[in-house]
């Protein structure tokens, strides 16, 4: 007999099933004893007349036969006819997995992950990510980007080598990765044109906060012969459409257990575009008080804006001025071809066109303060020629956070790394 999955039990009523899980539930009740048993795909009820002496999350198989009964959970149940231990799990459980989550501390919940994710509130979290990458990754396929997977042990920063993690590497030090800007900038010079790469991204900044980590998912995309960074946010507004829909309609009872909802359609395609300008003038009549940068508060503030003005939290900042900007950002005057996406108070996304001139390039790196035999082997992407383009990067864990309405972003993360979490 083949393993039959929680969620599938209905289409075998009246017949014999094999269920394999972990141990959600037991209710004893003198003479017969309810067991609720969860796999990967849900949890069903199943009916004892007597049980070997069982701990919560212990891995048990079971045979029985499926009947209807209107006051079990989905209206079915399995009659238990033989019963196998797995693997007993110890008594001594830091938390009950199925439980109320908030009523335990963060650290405990990751400090327990291979605990905590049995909750299946908490795992769900990561089908909604899982189908984030899918949605993202089959989008730009469809578009006839090729995705690739950059090393993440580089020589120096493209960046600018502040914020980077050393790393020993026989008898030198090299870095690890803060983006795949340099090689997805090379696969475009190279003749590939549109690339992504999803993968981990470092950034050594001593930040303790809901909203930062130092290792993390990065969706990067580039994109050769475009003309402004307007292109670059039809594109990610195109992604997002995807992203939504696929969550929407796979996903609506994830939704509605964590209280949340994603942008239709339309509502994204109305994500106001604003010049960075713009934005800070428009926040200090709204704070009443001069605003002369971008903060978190104001990041909030603007998607506050973008609702009541557009019916959607999020909005487009774009012509962030040079100084603002890394130094293969494309000027355009003072102004840089550049943009961040705000959504639901977080920036999600950094991107823009960049400069593909080998001497224009070099020139900015000097202007930027940075030596460019520093830069030698970002510069020898454009030695040869490489098509006007530019790209983005959507942080994944940000992004979840938001669709879902997390407090921290750590838990949108399997295995969060912050400045004091290096474990499990």
């Amino acid at each position: 007999m083949s393993r039959t999955m929680a969620a599938d039990i209905k289409r075998h009523t009246g017949k014999e099933v094999e269920l394999s899980g972990w141990v959600h539930r037991l209710r004893d009740l003198g003479g017969v004893t309810f067991l609720i048993l969860r796999d990967r795909s849900g949890s069903v009820q199943t009916v004892w007349d007597k049980l070997p002496e069982l701990t919560p999350e212990s891995v048990i198989r079971v045979y029985g036969t499926v009947v209807e009964n209107e006051a079990a959970p989905g209206g079915m149940e399995v009659q238990g006819k033989e019963f196998t231990i797995l693997s007993q799990a110890e008594g001594n459980l830091p938390f009950a997995v199925p439980g109320d989550h908030t009523r335990v501390g963060i650290d405990v919940l990751l400090d327990n992950r291979m605990l905590s994710l049995r909750n299946p509130k908490l795992r769900s979290i990561f089908t909604i990510q899982s189908d984030i990458l899918d949605s993202f990754a089959r989008y730009l396929r469809g578009l006839g980007f090729t995705e690739i997977k950059s090393s993440k042990l580089i020589s120096s920063g493209s960046e600018g080598g502040t914020g980077l993690f050393p790393v020993e590497y026989f008898e030198t030090q090299v870095f690890l990765a803060q983006s795949p800007q340099l090689y997805k900038q090379a696969m475009v010079a190279a003749g590939m044109e549109r690339v992504f790469e999803i993968g981990a991204a470092y950034r050594a900044e001593k930040h303790e906060t809901a909203r930062h980590l130092n290792e993390y998912v990065s969706l990067d995309v580039e994109m050769g012969f475009i003309e402004s960074d307007q292109e670059l946010m039809d594109l990610e507004v195109g992604i997002l459409q995807a992203v939504c829909s696929d969550i929407s309609e796979k996903n609506p009872a994830i939704l509605e257990d964590w209280g949340a909802s994603v942008p239709t359609a339309q509502q994204l395609s109305g994500i106001p575009r604003i010049p960075y300008d713009r934005a800070l003038s428009l926040l200090s009549d709204r704070l009443d008080r001069r605003v002369f940068e971008l903060t978190p508060e104001g990041e909030r503030e603007l998607c506050s804006w973008a609702k009541a003005e557009a019916g959607i939290d999020a909005v487009f900042v774009h012509s962030f001025p040079r100084k603002k900007r890394p130094f293969y950002t494309f000027p355009n005057g003072r102004k840089t071809m550049s943009f961040d996406l705000l959504f639901r108070g977080l920036e999600i996304t950094s991107g823009g066109r960049r400069i593909n001139d080998y001497s224009k390039l070099t020139k900015n790196i000097v202007r930027s303060g940075l030596d460019p035999v520093d830069m030698e082997d970002y510069l020898s992407v454009f030695r040869y020629g490489c098509p006007p383009h530019g790209g983005f990067a959507i942080g994944l864990e940000r992004l979840t956070q938001q669709l879902l309405g997390l407090a921290n972003i750590k838990e949108a993360s399997l295995f969060p790394r912050d400045r004091r979490r290096i474990r499990p």
